[in-house]
């Protein structure tokens, strides 16, 4: 197994200085980060890779990865990898992660608690060997330990650091778990935010739904060209050799298989050109030509459709990266519909004053002025409706021009 470099262990700060230290570094990387160089790596990824190494530079790790999750299915969406687990734990690891959703610091269960590290050993309270996680996926690739750092807002978890030492290092202590918590907040703020800086999209994005079709092996049966597209522009980097598809894909695959036949499971992903994927998949039965249709003696394959997430998925997803409390996002909701202050005010019966203090957190954290500028910026990020000849990606966005006052070629 390749481990990620590991830096030298010094003698343990006061804890204070660590975190200090530790955030202002994380600071200094974020602040970094552009909108990405053209042609470069997308925001996204460039906030996870920036925070991993603030964080592992804090807190030093053998195995690691850091993980995007869709808020509301709390399913892989991307992420880094080329330092995380080996490929011949993946399958097992992503059926206890979200097939049998077992363990005791399962992703599920992080979400629901206070705290934002969590130590497998210490969550075990020492038995570490009566973790089904433990035996199936560390285990066997030399790993002693796991420490997980939710990134989260309030009830949205938005991503997940996941850092392991073998047995041959030193353990993970109390202060370093501590530590690592540190990072939660801020990260998943410029995570959030990261969300909402890619505009125009640079190049042309296929306007059709792609299909894939996977066997329990996961054997590839189709993969249309198209969702070869798709799947390319999921933000992920992991190793090449051996992982065809991005692991947000196999996380979804997996829960498709214990949903049970014709049950539909969803994700969503953001893209390299910033907008949203939506991943759709559900098993059925498949069974040979000219034979009578058995349900117990056909194969079941899983069946991924891929397209662009339909303008009404994104209202939720975009005014949560705003970081909107409940009640400023539902007067942000009547801001869209263009109901007066009177009108929020009768509707969420609440004072009008009220309803203009709400409004003006809403145009702070939007980067806004007015009502006209909020419903613009969302309007023209994600909602301008397709005309009969414009220049516009499947979900709204401007593509580049040809030249010709018209779209890319295949607009």
């Amino acid at each position: 197994m390749t481990s990620a470099p590991r830096p030298q262990r010094a003698a343990a700060p006061d804890p204070a200085v660590a975190r200090r230290s530790l955030l202002g570094s994380l600071d200094r990387s974020l602040r970094a980060l552009g909108p990405g160089s053209e042609g470069g790596a997308p925001v996204f990824l460039d906030v996870l890779r920036a925070a991993a190494g603030a964080l592992l530079h804090a807190v030093p790790a053998d195995v690691w990865c850091a993980v995007a999750l869709d808020p509301a299915t709390l399913l892989d969406t991307g992420g880094l990898h080329e330092h995380g687990f080996p490929q011949s734990v993946m399958p097992r690891l992503f059926e206890i992660e979200h097939a049998d959703q077992a363990g005791v610091d399962n992703v599920r269960a992080l979400a629901r608690r206070s705290a934002p590290a969590s130590l497998l050993s210490a969550s075990m309270q020492g038995r570490v060997t009566r973790s089904v996680y433990w035996r199936d996926v560390l285990r066997p690739v030399g790993l002693a330990d796991e420490l997980r750092v939710v990134l989260r807002d309030g009830a949205r978890t938005w991503g997940l650091f996941v850092l392991c030492r073998g047995a041959d290092a030193p353990p993970f202590t109390a202060a370093e778990v501590r530590l690592a918590s540190a990072v939660s907040a801020p990260v998943t703020v410029a995570l959030r935010r990261s969300l909402l800086l890619t505009g125009i999209d640079r190049a042309d994005v296929p306007d059709a739904a792609g299909l894939l079709v996977v066997d329990d092996a996961g054997r590839t049966r189709l993969c249309t060209a198209t969702a070869e597209r798709w799947l390319a522009l999921i933000q992920e980097a992991h190793p090449p050799p051996g992982q065809r598809f991005p692991y947000a894909l196999t996380a979804l695959v997996n829960r498709a298989r214990t949903a049970g036949l014709g049950v539909q499971v969803r994700s969503r992903a953001i893209s390299l050109t910033g907008h949203w994927v939506t991943l759709s998949a559900w098993r059925e039965a498949s069974y040979d030509a000219g034979r009578e249709a058995d349900a117990a003696d056909g194969e079941a394959l899983t069946y991924v459709s891929l397209a662009a997430s339909h303008p009404r998925e994104l209202t939720a997803i975009v005014l949560d990266a705003y970081g909107l409390t409940p009640r400023e996002r539902q007067v942000a909701q009547h801001v869209l519909l263009g109901h007066s202050t009177a009108e929020m005010s009768a509707r969420l019966h609440i004072a009008e004053y009220t309803v203009q203090d709400h409004l003006r957190k809403v145009f702070d954290k939007a980067g806004v002025r007015s009502r006209r500028d909020f419903s613009g910026e969302l309007f023209q990020r994600c909602y301008l409706p397709r005309l009969d000849d414009p220049p516009l990606t499947t979900d709204g966005r401007m593509r580049e021009d040809d030249g010709y006052g018209r779209g890319a070629p295949g607009a």
